[in-house]
């Protein structure tokens, strides 16, 4: 009998469990949304985000501005630099999401942008622009109208009510597979109606996903990893587009001010700069040169005759990239004086030298904390 009861308990446990969905990291999505596997990738690469109350609201649609933010995030551009912005009279400068817009133009995401006109951020982005923005990301192969036409009759209810600007690249993204449609709407293309963000995000992932075989030529060169000639850094490591010069890695600055144990307090500061890039084996660039380096000094002791050699002891905390970037990154260098064999024994014996280092010395510093690049833009994650 007790038997037979706990067997009941388990099979009513299963039928509870299997009839209540699991949810996922958003509150109102089940693990079964036909757009969560998308979703939480992209969430988790910083692409698309959340609500604060937990909630990622699927169905609300998302503003041309949103999605142009979005679209330069997935395709890792947020740190590109565009010298000739396009104007709008309807953003300025200090516009939220005024860089991410320049950049789809910039690498051609965005087609044809009337400079003097409007850009709308507000209004909800549509299906069609959103889908023709992740096909302007890739290099695809000419189709005519004509075949466009025949390729999304073939599958969509609708596709004799496509706008004629959108059915090129409608039948492009037919044909790579790129096409959204939510299992409630299958069959239907809904070029004009506003996007959901589950949609635009599934939308980004299939980008994503084609960018990486066959980005545009703009998107090419700036994915490309940059290579150079620098001072090689033997055990930083590869993966991917991501490189990695490891703690206790021996690199060289060079100092702007003089600095010595017998002129130097601790708590001076410094500045130094990276006088040639820092490269892999393979000459991918992981530092550029003209980076400067910020640090104090930590220990300052004057050389004594006879009582001690004098000591000076650095300690780096800050670099600031070519682009700008202020990252922490924390070294200590110990400054040594070069000398021969016999100078070496005599300051052993007869202590008091003084350790000096002169603007444009340098000095090798040992790296604290690992650091970690972006090798398509010299972007050091923190």
């Amino acid at each position: 009998m007790r038997k037979l009861l706990n067997n009941l308990v388990l099979v009513i446990a299963l039928l509870v469990t299997t009839s209540i969905p699991t949810f996922a990291f958003y509150s109102d999505m089940s693990t079964n949304h036909w757009a969560y596997k998308q979703i939480k990738q992209l969430t988790a690469k910083g692409v698309v985000v959340g609500y604060p109350d937990g909630s990622f609201h699927p169905d609300e649609n998302v503003t041309r501005a949103e999605f142009a933010s979005m679209a330069i995030k997935a395709l890792g551009q947020e740190h590109t630099t565009v010298a000739q912005p396009v104007k709008f009279t309807d953003i300025d400068t200090d516009f939220w999401a005024y860089d991410s817009i320049q950049k789809a133009i910039y690498f051609d995401l965005i087609a044809n942008p009337v400079s003097g006109g409007n850009f709308r951020p507000a209004e909800a982005v549509s299906r069609a622009e959103a889908t023709s923005i992740a096909v302007n990301a890739l290099t695809t192969e000419q189709i005519s109208k004509e075949k466009a036409k025949y390729v999304l009759s073939k599958v969509y209810k609708d596709s004799d009510k496509i706008p004629e600007w959108f059915v090129i690249p409608a039948g492009k993204a037919e044909i790579l597979g790129m096409v959204v449609c939510a299992p409630a709407h299958s069959g239907i293309l809904d070029a004009d109606r506003p996007a959901t963000r589950a949609e635009v995000t599934a939308i980004l992932y299939n980008m994503m996903e084609q960018a990486k075989l066959n980005p545009n030529a703009k998107l090419a060169e700036a994915m490309r990893k940059k290579t150079g000639e620098g001072y090689v850094i033997p055990n930083a490591t590869v993966q991917g587009a991501i490189g990695t010069i490891p703690a206790g890695t021996i690199v060289p600055i060079q100092v702007g001010n003089v600095m010595g144990s017998n002129i130097s307090k601790n708590g001076d500061l410094f500045i130094a700069k990276t006088a040639q890039n820092y490269v892999t084996k393979d000459k991918y660039i992981l530092i550029y040169k003209g980076t400067d380096i910020k640090g104090q000094v930590c220990n300052a002791k004057a050389g004594r005759l006879f009582v001690r050699n004098g000591v000076l002891t650095l300690a780096t905390d800050t670099m600031i990239t070519p682009n700008d970037q202020a990252v922490v990154s924390h070294g200590t260098a110990s400054i040594t004086m070069k000398k021969g064999k016999f100078m070496t024994i005599i300051r052993k014996i007869f202590k008091g030298e003084k350790v000096i280092v002169l603007p444009n010395g340098t000095v090798y510093v040992k790296l604290l904390d690992s650091i970690k690049v972006d090798l398509t833009n010299g972007w050091i994650f923190e």
